[in-house]
């Protein structure tokens, strides 16, 4: 088969790319470039430089590389940016995905992997979310997942697309020194800025009903978070599917427990500072991973402290070679 990736050259998807070719597996990546780095691919990779909504690129792409099945991680994921801009998120996450389907059904293409989000969820009711809980997502980016997702799955009635959507977790880790996170608002880069630099890592809420007050999140290795979705291309090669997964690690972490992992992997203190919590953040959020256990054959191989000391390792090997990020 052949696999388009869009977002192919960020974070998570160049960790895709990786994991299916390193299964044989044939892939395209497009990128609009706006966060991805086509430093990140290999060089056998084609790299279309494109908007993932634009109908004529996205036409072109699969017919002229014979795809046959396509991963959807391109959008955009910022909260707040999407409760300034909702419109904009709504043309990028939902509008992109409209686009997306419709090149797919006109150039026959009838399987996808999409990447969807905890953040449907919105606040949970019990601490660990299966794929059966509400969806109430508190703001527009976790909307404009949620409305992609009945999408797919409509389209997926109407013209027959065989699909699989990935509830991403929190995912964190490098699975090559040039594939770390290079986000700017992401836990563990901004912990690793705190040691580098000295500015203290703000904590969103200190007194919550946890164990330590800080909030409990689910921490998936991005490099187990590829592999589910290298085996949600093999599930798609046979029947058809239409399946929601959670993608997280079914285990939960305190800020704090990523912070004390990052100054004993770092060897420095990491400074902190507390802050108010963030308006209708849950204390705790972990997925519950029954599903894609036993749907897909995936459960996650690596721990926070691999994921915090590969991060690392990733960061460090960047700041030598080429003078930072």
């Amino acid at each position: 088969m052949t696999w388009l990736v869009t977002g192919g050259a960020g974070y998570i998807g160049a960790h895709v790319v990786a994991d299916l070719l390193a299964a044989g597996e044939r892939v395209v990546a497009l990128d609009d470039l706006s966060t991805g780095d086509p430093a990140r691919l290999p060089e056998e990779v084609p790299l279309v430089v494109a908007d993932a909504g634009d109908p004529v690129i996205l036409r072109a792409t699969l017919d002229r590389h014979g795809v046959t099945g396509v991963m959807h991680l391109a959008g955009s994921k910022s909260v707040p940016e999407s409760v300034s801009r909702p419109i904009w998120y709504y043309q990028q996450n939902v509008g992109v995905v409209g686009a997306l389907l419709s090149a797919m059904v006109d150039a026959g293409v009838r399987r996808l992997v999409f990447s969807s989000s905890a953040a449907v969820y919105g606040v949970p009711h019990t601490a660990t979310v299966a794929e059966t809980a509400p969806t109430r997502p508190l703001n527009p980016y976790g909307q404009t997942k949620l409305v992609a997702e009945q999408l797919v799955a409509a389209a997926g009635l109407a013209y027959g697309i065989s699909w699989i959507a990935l509830r991403y977790f929190n995912a964190v880790g490098a699975g090559a020194a040039h594939l770390g996170d290079r986000g700017a608002t992401n836990l563990l880069p901004l912990a690793f800025n705190a040691v580098e630099i000295g500015v203290p890592l703000t904590l969103a809420g200190t007194t919550l009903p946890t164990a330590d007050g800080t909030g409990v999140r689910d921490y998936v290795h991005v490099a187990d978070l590829a592999r589910a979705h290298r085996l949600a291309a093999q599930r798609l090669a046979g029947d058809h599917c239409a399946a929601i997964y959670n993608a997280g690690a079914g285990r939960g972490h305190s800020v704090l427990d990523v912070v004390r992992t990052v100054a004993s992997v770092t060897g420095a203190a990491v400074p902190i500072r507390s802050g108010p919590p963030r308006p209708g953040d849950p204390p705790e959020v972990v997925a519950a991973i029954d599903r894609i256990r036993s749907g897909l054959g995936w459960c996650p191989r690596r721990t926070l402290l691999d994921s915090v000391a590969s991060a690392w390792r990733a960061r460090s090997t960047n700041l030598t070679d080429v003078g930072g990020w």
